[in-house]
Protein backbone atom coordinates (compact mmCIF):
# COMPACT_ATOMS: atom_id res chain seq x y z
CA UNK A 1 0.00 0.00 0.00
CA UNK A 2 1.26 3.44 -0.86
CA UNK A 3 1.07 6.59 1.23
CA UNK A 4 -1.73 8.99 0.33
CA UNK A 5 -3.17 12.13 1.85
CA UNK A 6 -6.25 11.47 3.98
CA UNK A 7 -8.61 13.87 5.70
CA UNK A 8 -9.99 12.52 8.96
CA UNK A 9 -13.19 14.09 10.31
CA UNK A 10 -13.91 13.51 13.99
CA UNK A 11 -17.24 14.50 15.52
CA UNK A 12 -17.06 14.78 19.29
CA UNK A 13 -18.30 16.35 22.46
CA UNK A 14 -16.25 19.43 23.29
CA UNK A 15 -14.20 18.18 26.25
CA UNK A 16 -10.84 19.20 27.67
CA UNK A 17 -8.03 16.75 26.94
CA UNK A 18 -9.50 15.08 23.86
CA UNK A 19 -7.12 16.85 21.48
CA UNK A 20 -4.18 15.63 23.54
CA UNK A 21 -5.41 12.03 23.45
CA UNK A 22 -6.09 12.17 19.70
CA UNK A 23 -2.64 13.59 18.96
CA UNK A 24 -1.18 10.83 21.14
CA UNK A 25 -2.73 8.22 18.84
CA UNK A 26 -0.70 9.68 15.94
CA UNK A 27 2.44 10.07 18.06
CA UNK A 28 2.44 6.39 19.07
CA UNK A 29 2.37 5.41 15.40
CA UNK A 30 4.97 7.99 14.32
CA UNK A 31 2.49 9.59 11.91
CA UNK A 32 2.87 13.32 11.43
CA UNK A 33 -0.25 15.49 11.45
CA UNK A 34 0.04 17.76 8.39
CA UNK A 35 -2.91 19.96 9.30
CA UNK A 36 -5.34 20.25 12.20
CA UNK A 37 -8.47 22.33 12.55
CA UNK A 38 -11.13 22.18 15.26
CA UNK A 39 -14.41 24.05 15.07
CA UNK A 40 -18.11 23.83 15.75
CA UNK A 41 -19.91 21.41 13.45
CA UNK A 42 -23.28 21.53 11.75
CA UNK A 43 -24.69 19.84 14.87
CA UNK A 44 -25.35 21.85 18.02
CA UNK A 45 -22.89 21.16 20.88
CA UNK A 46 -20.75 18.90 18.66
CA UNK A 47 -17.22 19.82 17.60
CA UNK A 48 -15.51 18.70 14.43
CA UNK A 49 -11.81 17.96 14.10
CA UNK A 50 -10.31 18.00 10.59
CA UNK A 51 -6.98 16.15 10.64
CA UNK A 52 -4.82 15.71 7.54
CA UNK A 53 -2.21 12.94 7.40
CA UNK A 54 -0.08 11.23 4.79
CA UNK A 55 -0.09 7.47 5.35
CA UNK A 56 -1.49 4.21 4.02
CA UNK A 57 -5.18 3.39 4.03
CA UNK A 58 -4.51 0.51 6.44
CA UNK A 59 -2.94 2.90 8.96
CA UNK A 60 -5.70 5.50 8.59
CA UNK A 61 -8.34 2.80 9.18
CA UNK A 62 -6.46 1.76 12.33
CA UNK A 63 -6.19 5.37 13.52
CA UNK A 64 -9.89 6.09 12.94
CA UNK A 65 -10.72 2.94 14.93
CA UNK A 66 -8.52 4.11 17.82
CA UNK A 67 -10.03 7.61 17.73
CA UNK A 68 -13.55 6.18 17.89
CA UNK A 69 -12.62 4.35 21.12
CA UNK A 70 -12.34 7.73 22.88
CA UNK A 71 -15.43 8.23 25.06
CA UNK A 72 -16.20 11.75 23.79
CA UNK A 73 -15.94 10.79 20.12
CA UNK A 74 -19.30 10.31 18.44
CA UNK A 75 -18.02 9.21 15.02
CA UNK A 76 -14.88 9.48 12.89
CA UNK A 77 -14.59 9.25 9.11
CA UNK A 78 -11.71 9.38 6.65
CA UNK A 79 -11.65 10.53 3.04
CA UNK A 80 -9.13 10.90 0.23
CA UNK A 81 -8.57 14.28 -1.42
CA UNK A 82 -10.74 13.17 -4.33
CA UNK A 83 -13.66 12.59 -1.96
CA UNK A 84 -13.59 16.04 -0.35
CA UNK A 85 -13.85 19.71 -1.17
CA UNK A 86 -11.17 21.49 0.82
CA UNK A 87 -9.43 24.82 1.29
CA UNK A 88 -6.80 26.45 3.42
CA UNK A 89 -6.56 30.15 4.24
CA UNK A 90 -3.44 32.28 4.48
CA UNK A 91 -2.53 35.83 5.47
CA UNK A 92 0.50 37.66 4.10
CA UNK A 93 1.79 40.87 5.72
CA UNK A 94 3.89 42.94 3.33
CA UNK A 95 5.45 46.43 3.47
CA UNK A 96 2.99 49.08 2.21
CA UNK A 97 5.57 50.82 0.05
CA UNK A 98 5.63 47.76 -2.23
CA UNK A 99 1.93 48.05 -2.97
CA UNK A 100 2.48 51.41 -4.62
CA UNK A 101 6.10 51.12 -5.82
CA UNK A 102 6.01 47.63 -7.33
CA UNK A 103 3.29 47.23 -9.98
CA UNK A 104 4.05 43.50 -10.09
CA UNK A 105 2.66 43.15 -6.53
CA UNK A 106 -0.73 44.41 -7.69
CA UNK A 107 -0.63 41.99 -10.63
CA UNK A 108 0.22 39.07 -8.32
CA UNK A 109 -2.70 39.94 -6.04
CA UNK A 110 -5.12 40.20 -8.96
CA UNK A 111 -3.92 37.06 -10.77
CA UNK A 112 -4.01 34.95 -7.59
CA UNK A 113 -7.55 36.10 -6.75
CA UNK A 114 -6.33 37.27 -3.35
CA UNK A 115 -7.98 39.96 -1.28
CA UNK A 116 -6.41 42.96 0.43
CA UNK A 117 -7.73 42.81 3.98
CA UNK A 118 -6.20 46.00 5.36
CA UNK A 119 -3.77 48.72 4.39
CA UNK A 120 -1.84 50.88 6.85
CA UNK A 121 1.08 53.27 6.55
CA UNK A 122 3.66 50.53 7.20
CA UNK A 123 2.09 47.33 5.86
CA UNK A 124 -0.81 45.74 4.07
CA UNK A 125 -2.35 42.30 4.61
CA UNK A 126 -3.46 39.96 1.85
CA UNK A 127 -5.83 37.03 2.34
CA UNK A 128 -5.78 33.99 0.08
CA UNK A 129 -8.11 30.98 0.21
CA UNK A 130 -7.37 27.93 -1.86
CA UNK A 131 -5.46 24.70 -2.11
CA UNK A 132 -2.14 24.42 -0.31
CA UNK A 133 -0.32 24.42 -3.66
CA UNK A 134 -1.95 27.74 -4.62
CA UNK A 135 -0.91 29.30 -1.31
CA UNK A 136 2.63 27.96 -1.65
CA UNK A 137 2.81 29.36 -5.19
CA UNK A 138 1.69 32.78 -3.95
CA UNK A 139 4.25 32.60 -1.14
CA UNK A 140 7.02 31.99 -3.68
CA UNK A 141 5.84 34.97 -5.75
CA UNK A 142 5.85 37.32 -2.74
CA UNK A 143 9.08 35.98 -1.26
CA UNK A 144 11.47 38.10 -3.41
CA UNK A 145 9.67 41.25 -2.25
CA UNK A 146 9.94 40.39 1.45
CA UNK A 147 7.16 38.89 3.54
CA UNK A 148 6.94 40.52 6.98
CA UNK A 149 4.65 37.82 8.38
CA UNK A 150 2.89 34.73 7.03
CA UNK A 151 0.34 32.35 8.55
CA UNK A 152 -1.68 29.53 7.03
CA UNK A 153 -4.70 27.81 8.56
CA UNK A 154 -5.33 24.13 8.82
CA UNK A 155 -7.43 22.50 6.15
CA UNK A 156 -11.17 22.93 6.23
CA UNK A 157 -13.20 20.44 4.24
CA UNK A 158 -16.56 18.93 3.51
CA UNK A 159 -17.13 15.52 1.98
CA UNK A 160 -18.65 15.24 -1.47
CA UNK A 161 -20.93 12.44 -0.29
CA UNK A 162 -23.54 12.90 2.40
CA UNK A 163 -22.16 12.03 5.83
CA UNK A 164 -24.66 10.17 7.96
CA UNK A 165 -23.62 11.84 11.23
CA UNK A 166 -26.87 13.80 11.63
CA UNK A 167 -28.98 10.66 11.17
CA UNK A 168 -26.72 8.82 13.62
CA UNK A 169 -27.23 11.50 16.25
CA UNK A 170 -31.00 11.40 15.78
CA UNK A 171 -30.96 7.82 17.09
CA UNK A 172 -29.60 9.08 20.42
CA UNK A 173 -32.48 11.52 20.99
Amino acid sequence: MEDKTFTISVYSENNVGLLNRISGIFLKRHINILSLNVSESEIENVSRFIIVVNTTEKWVQNIVGQIEKQIEVIKAFYHTDEETIYLENALFKIASSLLFDEKQIQNIIKESQSTIVTVSRDFFVISKSGRRSEIEELYEKFKPYGIMQFVRSGRISVSKQKMEISALLETFK
